[in-house]
């Protein structure tokens, strides 16, 4: 698996399109608190029980691709419905940890806070 951070939400169409383009194969999109300095973990704590178990799953995709997508402090995400990721027209992202299949047309399917962190779940997005 490779792993590409978009740390700009400016950054975060041509990261994707570019990604979706080069990939080898299959693309995903994990969107999540951003890490905390202090601690190196999110902010948000279905993010930190969901990522290693998102990782080990992508993971097992062969030639698959991570876009690791941080959505901000907690300040920045939480109630704020100017956040460019809420407001995007693709993604309108309404909860975190959020993970999207991505394909040349866009989003494929996704899963949503809990569920991400679903080892079932998981195993039947990534089938």
């Amino acid at each position: 698996m490779k792993a590409i951070r978009v740390q700009d939400p400016k950054d975060f169409d041509a990261t994707v399109a570019s990604t979706v383009q080069s990939a080898p194969g299959r693309v995903f999109v994990l969107l999540f608190g951003t890490e905390d300095v202090g601690t190196g973990e999110s902010w948000c704590p279905d993010c930190v029980i969901a990522d290693p178990l998102i990782r080990k799953w992508v993971g097992k995709v062969p030639d698959s691709t991570l876009l690791e997508v941080p959505v901000g402090e907690r300040s920045v995400w939480k109630n704020n419905p100017e956040n460019p990721y809420r407001k995007h027209p693709l993604i309108q992202l309404r909860a975190i940890p959020t993970l999207i299949e991505w394909g040349k047309s866009g989003p494929i399917k996704q899963l949503v806070e809990s569920e991400a962190a679903d080892p079932a779940a998981l195993e039947k997005f990534i089938a």
